[in-house]
Parts: structure tokens; C-alpha cells; sequence
């Protein structure tokens, strides 16, 4: 009994020193027991009626329906460790980007967070590039919060999923239709949400297969938006656009399969993906024992303005339109609105490192090969006027000559280019990873937008 109150102690110290060591805030909310969410969740009356439509549409006895809700609400609610996320999973997470990347955090104007209100609640809303994306913005955020993830069901397997809700992500079912499942997670959002437990979420709702930003899914931003709706909470609503981007997306060439997939392309199978994700661990590992391991490039993210959630439903209000009034389709179609206003604006601050501009000069030629010369003219065109329409562009200093070598290095890696001459060629299977970098960033390019898409030799998207 004493060994457990001392080591009880000893963590509770421990964490304190991580947090002092982080300068971060923590929502006190985080703290409190699963035990005790899961009863206020139990004891919801809004869940209560769902559990008696249930029970009636599908003629069940309520104490089964009142199981299944309680199969959700341990599901989805974490159990947050403040000594997991800041003594061990900001250093592990530190560990694990910078052995494969360099790493560059901005903001687009670092004294708009110091403006807002200690009580404020604050939504980080993030494309999604890739599943290292989760642990890349805890990284970044970590000197200011620790945030709470929604996470997809594709981590709901051991150990990730003690790992996710040790650090407070919440776990959600994204093709999952029930209204009572729903009803249970829109509860549990609203409930973090009215206790100022900062959220990421990504709303895309899956990962870029072609390189574009996808469309915004707003079921989570609308249940968040539910909150505003009780007197007290609109006025301290803030989102914050993120914008995330690399020189090599680990998992690039299996999103393209997937791409192609989408297209009637026949699928690699599991036993083969398997082999592929055994071959590039052994791979990497076989570089780090030897010593000839080289980084992945660079990873970046830029954190955008807090974007005020007051001004926009007062405009709405002006238009002599109640959002809260409004019928489900109709207020849905206001909240798509919003949402996709945010999605621009983590478009226009997407950073652009060395491999997504060196793919989007090299997309803007018809010609496979390409001369040395002509490529590094074409780089400071772009890069230029990147800066001049005030983008973020990684190293904006550097000799373009640098900024083409750095990215030749990773591309001649990965057989996406070859030198030959006094020039570059583009091998046959590099194309696709040219046209997937060059669309993270071709939006930001202007007059050279149009060369870059009438090069793109990738299916879109369906969801883009």
C-alpha cells in the first residue's frame, strides 16, 4: 500500500517537472477521472433518448442498448497521463521525427496567441499528409498544450491504442452510420469541448492520395459548433488553421496504390504489403547499424492565426439567419461553409520545403529530361514568386543551387530522377511521386499553377 502511494507520488512530481520543463498549458479537464466522464456521459438525458429510440426502432430491451453504449463510451473516452505525454511521448516523438527528418516549425504571427483569453477554447484543425502527422504536431505544440486527437479506427490496435488514450486522443468510428453511436460521441465532444479541452482534428477525415488538400468533413466541427449554441461559450471559441508538409511522406507510394486502386487497378495484397513495410524497416535499420543513415528531408509546420468563431455566426445572425434555428440540412450546408473557408487558409499557409518545389518546377516542362540550367532558372522563378505572395518557403536564402541538390539527393534515392548529363531525366516509375509533391504546393504558385495541373498524371482523388 505504501509502495503504490509513494510511486503515486513519485509520478504526480514527475509529471509537474515535465510540464514546468514544456512551459505548457494542460486543460485541467484532462485530468479528470474516465470513470467520471463515462457517469456524466451515462447520465446524459440526451443519451437516454437515443437509448429509447434505439431500443424502439430496432425492438430491444433497453438494458442491451444501454451495453452497447457503454461498448462506445469506453471506446472513446481516453484515459490522459500527463507523465506519458510529457515525460515519455513528447521525448520519444521528439526522438522519432528528428532520426528522420529535419524539423521546422513557424507561425504565421506568433503574438496573436498571446491575445487570447486564458479561458479561451481552442479547435487546431489540420490537413492530413500522413500518419506521422499525429506525432509531428504533438511534437510542435507540445511548449503550448497538449492536445487531444481524434483518431481513426486504423490505431485501435495493441499497443497503439493504450498509447493514443494515455496521451487523450479519442478514438471515432469514421464510416460508422448508427445514430445512437453518434448521439454518444457528439456528447463526449461537447462535454471536452465545454471544458476547454483543446482538440486537433484533422478534417479532411483521411490522408492526401494525391498530394491535394481533400475536402473538408465537418461532423465533428459541427458537434464542437454545438457547444456555442449555450450562453458563455461562443465568445471563447478559436480555431487555428495548421499547416503540414514534408520532402517524403513515409507511406507516399502506398497512397498512390491506393490512388490507383480507386481506379479499378488491381490491389497489392496484404501478404506483400507486409513484405514491403518488413523490407523498409530492415532497410532503415540495416542504415542505422552500418552508419549510412541520412535523414528524410526536412518536415514542417506552420500554425496559423486564431480564427475567432464569434464573428462568423454574428454575420450569419445579420443575414437574419439563426444558425441554431436553422433545419439540420440547412445549418450543415452554413457549417461546410465555414469549414471550407478554414481549409483555404491552411492552403495559403502550406509550407513549401525543397522536394514539393523542386517537383512542381520539374512538372512545369513537357520534356522527361530536363537541363540543369533551365531547372534552377525555373526553381527561382517559382521561389520567387512564393516569397513575393508572402508563402512560407523553407530556406528562402539559400543559393537555388543548393536548394536543387538537397532535393536531387532525395529524389535520386528514391529512383524519381536521375542525373544524365547536364541535365535531369525523369524515370518512368518517378512520375507519380513528381505529380503527388508538386500538388502539395501548386495551389501557391500563380501564373505556374496551370503548367503544374496540365502535367498531373495522377486519378484524382475521389474525395479531392
Amino acid at each position: 500500500m505504501l509502495g503504490a502511494v509513494a510511486w503515486r507520488r513519485f509520478t504526480r512530481r514527475a509529471a509537474r517537472g515535465a510540464v514546468r520543463r514544456f512551459r505548457a498549458r494542460v486543460d485541467r479537464f484532462k485530468l479528470t477521472s474516465k470513470s467520471y466522464i463515462s457517469e456524466a456521459l451515462l447520465s446524459d438525458e440526451t443519451i437516454a433518448a437515443a437509448v429509447r429510440a434505439h431500443a424502439t426502432e430496432h425492438r430491444m430491451p433497453e438494458a442491451a442498448v444501454w451495453k452497447r453504449v457503454r461498448v462506445y463510451v469506453d471506446e472513446i473516452v481516453p484515459v490522459f497521463n500527463l507523465l506519458a505525454y510529457y515525460e515519455y511521448g513528447i521525448s520519444l516523438s521528439r526522438a522519432v521525427i528528428n532520426l528522420f527528418y529535419r524539423t521546422e516549425v513557424r507561425h504565421a504571427r506568433r503574438e496573436s496567441f498571446d491575445a487570447l483569453p486564458r479561458e479561451s477554447i481552442v479547435i487546431y484543425l489540420m490537413n492530413h499528409r500522413s500518419n506521422a502527422d499525429y506525432v509531428f504536431a504533438g511534437y510542435a505544440l507540445a511548449g503550448q498544450v497538449a492536445i487531444s486527437y481524434a483518431v481513426g479506427e486504423w490505431a485501435r490496435v495493441f499497443p497503439l491504442e493504450y498509447i493514443f488514450k494515455s496521451f487523450g486522443s479519442y478514438f471515432i468510428r469514421r464510416r460508422y452510420r448508427e445514430p445512437l453511436y453518434h448521439t454518444v460521441l457528439e456528447r463526449y465532444v461537447q462535454l471536452i469541448t465545454r471544458n476547454g479541452v483543446t482538440q486537433g482534428i484533422f478534417p479532411e477525415g483521411g490522408l492526401t492520395r494525391d498530394g491535394r488538400l481533400r475536402p473538408a468533413k465537418i461532423g465533428l466541427f459541427d458537434y464542437i459548433l454545438g457547444v456555442a449554441r449555450e450562453p458563455g461559450f461562443l465568445e471563447r471559441m478559436y480555431i487555428v488553421p495548421v499547416a503540414i508538409n514534408y520532402d517524403r511522406v513515409l507511406e507516399d507510394r502506398t497512397l498512390l496504390r491506393e490512388l490507383r486502386a480507386q481506379g479499378g487497378e488491381r490491389t497489392t495484397g496484404r501478404l506483400a504489403q507486409a513484405w514491403e513495410v518488413g523490407r523498409f524497416t530492415g532497410w532503415n535499420v540495416w542504415r542505422l547499424v552500418a552508419r549510412r543513415w541520412k535523414r528524410y528531408g526536412t518536415a514542417a509546420v506552420v500554425i496559423g492565426e486564431p480564427v475567432p468563431v464569434q464573428p462568423w455566426v454574428e454575420a450569419l445572425q445579420a443575414r437574419g439567419c439563426d444558425l441554431f434555428s436553422l433545419e439540420r440540412h440547412e445549418r450543415l450546408a452554413e457549417v461546410q461553409l465555414m469549414a471550407d473557408d478554414v481549409m483555404q487558409r491552411i492552403g495559403a499557409i502550406i509550407p513549401v520545403p525543397p522536394v514539393p518545389l523542386v517537383c512542381a518546377a520539374l512538372q512545369t516542362f513537357e520534356n522527361e529530361y530536363i537541363g540543369r540550367r533551365a531547372l534552377l532558372d525555373r526553381i527561382g522563378e517559382l521561389r520567387s514568386s512564393l516569397l513575393h505572395n508572402e508563402h512560407h518557403v523553407l530556406a528562402p536564402d539559400e543559393p537555388v543551387e543548393e536548394t536543387l541538390d538537397r532535393a536531387y539527393e532525395l529524389l535520386r534515392m528514391r529512383r524519381v530522377i536521375a542525373r544524365t548529363g547536364e541535365g535531369y531525366l525523369i524515370l518512368p516509375k518517378g512520375r507519380e511521386l513528381v505529380s503527388y509533391y508538386a500538388n502539395s504546393v501548386a495551389h501557391l504558385l500563380g501564373e505556374f499553377e496551370r503548367a503544374v495541373r496540365l502535367r498531373d498524371e495522377l486519378p484524382i482523388d475521389a474525395l479531392s
